[in-house]
């Protein structure tokens, strides 16, 4: 999933992947994040939540920072991935949902609604342990002005693709997190899927404050499950696993080899042969 100009090698049984090459495809010229730091959200917008209930952005802010994630509930990996690394940083952080920050997931989908809301915000609640603290998420829904404007203030470039149906209902897009002041003002940017606790903590506190943050690195991590090009799923996805599978493989056939020439230089000496005899014996 993460794909800094990674070299894709092609392989026997790859022809279901799609061409290899050594960039990006075209469609993913307009996907990205834009680092807009202080920028201001739109708090009026309009939106409903998991209940069914109409809210604006604004209810969220004035008293505490919130975490903002832009995803789709139907998203068929990396908006999971996403929320899974923030759910996993967030029980490390000795902070508390609700009472010292919210957490405001938000589709990017406008045909998703409180159906698919209810439960993704159910799962989370659970995977994080702590359902005392539902008041602090918030998982949102709305139309297609609205995502385009929220969008567009946060700097999240996305694009639709065709799904297997041939619906414009999968989304190419960046995996970033995002940490807001108590004003709404854009103060920090988390790229990917994992997020180091101390660091997510420390963007809480400072924009408890009113503080702004700094640019971070601009390594993306992308979403394209399916090439309407190729009729066939993405191949970025599929060359970053098989990349992890061959250095997992790597390195344990070197630690075995590693281990097993040890084995022999220590067979050879010959104090270590007496002793084993006389513990054998």
């Amino acid at each position: 999933m993460v794909l800094p100009a990674l070299a894709q090698v092609s392989a026997p049984g790859d022809k279901q992947i799609g061409p290899a090459n050594d960039r990006p495809p075209a469609i993913l010229d307009k996907v990205g994040i834009a680092q807009r730091l202080n920028g201001q959200l739109p708090l009026a917008l309009p939106f409903v939540d998991e209940t069914g209930k109409t809210v604006r952005l604004g209810d969220y802010f004035g008293k505490r920072p919130a975490i903002l994630a832009l995803v789709y509930f139907q998203c068929p990996m990396l908006c999971s991935e996403e929320l899974n690394g923030l759910t996993a940083s967030l029980r490390m952080v000795k902070l508390t949902p609700g009472k010292d920050f919210d957490v405001i997931v938000v589709s990017i989908d406008p045909t998703e609604g409180p159906a698919l809301a209810a439960p993704k915000k159910a799962s989370y609640l659970k995977r994080y342990g702590q359902p005392e603290t539902a008041d602090g998420w918030h998982f949102l829904t709305g139309k297609q002005e609205e995502i385009d404007v929220l969008t567009k203030a946060v700097g999240f470039g996305y694009v639709k693709i065709p799904g297997p149906d041939g619906k414009l209902n999968q989304y190419a897009h960046a995996s970033a997190i995002q940490i807001a002041t108590p004003e709404g003002k854009l103060a920090q940017y988390y790229m990917g899927v994992e997020y180091s606790p101390k660091d997510l903590r420390l963007g809480l506190v400072e924009a408890s404050s009113n503080k702004i943050g700094s640019p971070v690195d601009n390594i993306l991590t992308y979403c394209y499950h399916y090439d309407p090009n190729t009729n066939t799923h993405s191949l970025i996805v599929a060359r970053v696993v098989q990349l992890g599978g061959a250095v997992m493989v790597l390195g344990l056939g070197g630690f075995m080899l590693v281990m097993f020439r040890r084995d022999i230089r220590q067979a050879k000496i010959p104090g270590n042969r007496v002793a084993g005899a006389k513990v054998n014996g």
